[in-house]
């Protein structure tokens, strides 16, 4: 599928998705919503890229769902279960969370509504100085339980904040956004390429499947019922990939203080 909402650059196993409607600040179409859904959908099945970046183009990373289109497009609306477009966008989300490589997003400028959902439904979140980002949906007369919000913000920033954010729908800007834990990191505009990069150094610098099971094992783990499921998922990933050469090559690096050379798995 040719792609034409986004771009994406392959760095060797790191593909850095780019939003590219910036006239509308990247603001989330029909189209998008197509595309998003086939790129994240195959990195289920991809192993050759490890990591994926997300930012967007222009002034802003993602200003939400696209409007205007909406309101004059009500053609080729899939079914998506039922739940139309509605669905249909909340499954990019999804998939986002359940694809094995960790995501990376740079946010500058507006991250709103849809575009919120994004930043949330990554793994780190790095914030230039312009970020600014809100629960949009509870501005357009709906509620802003929507595309995750509900469910990954409380568990980024805590019931009380998340009440806060979702119920007012105010801006949450870069300096609060890492008070709270929301961003690991604020930096000016111009250095989250930079930074980004380390970022994805650090994360390529572990084995392919160490990397993908932490993932999984810290997804798992947030809504694990108990100390002992969680465990059990830990267990079994540790015994995965201890049966892994990669491990005693991670092992043999260490020792000989030098850059493990893995292989891919």
């Amino acid at each position: 599928m040719t792609y034409e909402t986004f771009t994406i650059e392959k760095r060797g196993a790191a593909d850095w998705v780019t939003l590219n409607r910036p006239k509308v600040l990247n603001a989330i179409s029909l189209q998008m919503v197509r595309e998003l859904s086939d790129y994240f959908g195959k990195l289920f099945h991809d192993r050759d890229t490890r990591v994926v970046v997300m930012r967007g183009a222009g002034k802003a990373f993602c200003a939400g769902l696209d409007i205007k289109e909406r309101a004059e497009n009500r053609e080729d609306i899939p079914f998506a279960g039922g739940f139309s477009f509605q669905g249909y966008l909340a499954d990019v989300y999804i998939k986002m969370r359940r694809s094995p490589q960790p995501i990376v997003s740079l946010v500058h400028g507006a991250a709103c509504g849809g575009g919120f959902s994004f930043v949330l439904a990554s793994d780190i979140r790095i914030a230039g100085t312009s970020a600014r980002m809100n629960a949009a949906y509870i501005k357009l007369g709906l509620s802003a339980c929507d595309m995750g919000c509900s469910y990954f913000l409380p568990r980024l920033v805590g019931t009380s904040v998340a009440s806060e954010l979702m119920l007012t729908g105010r801006f949450i800007h870069a300096p609060r956004a890492l008070a709270t834990g929301l961003v690991s990191e604020v930096v000016p505009d111009e250095q989250l390429e930079a930074v980004g990069q380390t970022y994805v150094d650090d994360l390529l610098a572990a084995s392919p499947m160490g990397l993908r099971m932490t993932k999984e094992g810290l997804n798992l783990a947030i809504d694990a019922p108990s100390l002992e499921a969680a465990m059990a998922i830990e267990n079994r990933n540790q015994l995965m990939t201890a049966a892994s050469p990669n491990f005693r090559e991670g092992m043999q690096a260490f020792l000989e203080k030098r850059k493990p050379n893995y292989v891919p798995e």
